[in-house]
């Protein structure tokens, strides 16, 4: 076997074991097999096979990525790529030497978290226009004629404007990823991937690595949840079709259609800042934060393996906390700027408790059926308050 085939039977073989035996998220994997190919491609230009890549090589070449601007950042998601697999060789007994153990990719600077203020993020999901129907259509789902045509697409469009309420309220009151909210089935079963439980107030998630968890599901959620339940035939045209959240094929909501309903629903609220599904899980950890100091229950609550990642959320409430201090002490302000007498700062709310509804949707699993995911944590919002 020449050298290129036995490389990408390497390559091959790696992503094979990211996928079953690390069971990597689909996007790591798309992200791995992308950088790998990058490292091929070198390796290939530069006459080398990939067991024979040695580390001032692997430096060269991260100059030269660097050089054509990407970021450090990118850098070191590659590294972490090419790492990886050369892992897997010393592993294999493959390789004598690891050429990316040493390099380091050059330092980043740590950008906080984009979170939507309190004010902001109740505007957004109480957004109520006059008339529903008006949101929901999607550029290009104009009516093909007819009175039957007018009012089918007019039905449609309603059930696709209730659909993105029920998400929204979900991402913000619940702090879910995009992937865990699309991935929501409508009842559990052996390979449901998430489902709510209407009447136990929680929707049962897979996040990051298969991990498994709980969270506590809002009232309000729930009743946007039991709309759409109301509303999914209209949209949901195989009888099979196990999705909770469908686009207008019937099908499960792709995230490039959810990002973009996301964006003109802000737009539609008046909203002046690029608003995307993992904002509303910044915001929700930020205001929870706020409100209650305890880290470890939004670390629960996010399903974060390491606290490290949530401490970020920290940073964010010391911003929030200097504004406040700036606003009210007097030592603090600046010259002619609020010292008005009396002027107070706002106090921000929290999000809401989670409860049942009491009448658990059609769409939606019962009570019964709680106990079938295996290996999730619970997260109360009990806890949070101690």
């Amino acid at each position: 076997m020449d050298a290129p085939s036995e490389d990408a039977a390497l390559i091959a073989a790696y992503l094979a074991h990211v996928r079953v035996e690390k069971r990597l998220a689909a996007r790591t994997q798309a992200l791995y097999a992308a950088h790998l190919a990058t490292l091929q491609r070198r390796a290939q230009a530069a006459g080398l096979a990939l067991t024979a890549v040695r580390e001032d090589t692997v430096r060269r070449w991260l100059a030269q990525l660097h050089a054509a601007g990407q970021s450090p950042r990118t850098l070191a998601l590659v590294l972490s790529a090419w790492r990886g697999f050369y892992d897997w060789l010393g592993r294999q007994g493959r390789i004598d030497h690891h050429p990316v153990r040493g390099v380091r990719a050059p330092k980043a600077g740590r950008p906080l978290p984009k979170a939507l203020p309190v004010e902001a993020a109740l505007r957004l999901v109480q957004a109520v226009p006059e008339d529903g129907a008006s949101c929901g259509a999607l550029p290009g789902n104009a009516a093909t004629g007819g009175e039957a045509a007018e009012a089918e697409t007019s039905a449609q469009a309603r059930a696709e404007y209730v659909r993105d309420r029920a998400m929204v309220e979900l991402l913000y009151g619940s702090g879910l990823r995009l992937g865990e909210l699309l991935g929501l089935d409508v009842a559990p079963g052996p390979q449901a991937r998430g489902w709510v439980d209407a009447d136990a107030g929680e929707a049962h998630v897979t996040g990051k690595g298969g991990q498994r968890r709980t969270v506590p599901v809002t009232p309000a959620a729930l009743a946007a949840l039991a709309e759409w339940c109301r509303a999914r035939a209209l949209l949901a045209r195989p009888a099979g079709e196990p999705a909770l959240f469908v686009g207008a094929r019937g099908e499960r909501l792709s995230p490039q259609v959810a990002r973009r309903r996301l964006a003109a629903w802000a737009a539609r609220a008046g909203l002046d800042v690029h608003v995307h599904p993992h904002m509303l899980r910044h915001s929700f950890a930020s205001h929870v934060l706020q409100s209650s100091g305890d880290l470890r229950g939004v670390q629960e609550l996010l399903g974060h393996a390491s606290i490290a990642s949530t401490q970020v959320y920290t940073r964010l409430d010391f911003q929030h906390l200097s504004r406040v201090y700036e606003a009210a002490h007097p030592r603090a302000r600046r010259s002619g700027a609020g010292e008005r007498s009396g002027e107070r700062p706002g106090k921000h709310g929290g999000v809401a408790a989670a409860g049942g509804s009491g009448n658990t949707p059609p769409c939606l699993s019962d009570t019964d059926a709680r106990n079938n995911g295996s290996g999730a944590t619970t997260a109360s919002m009990d806890d949070m308050r101690r």
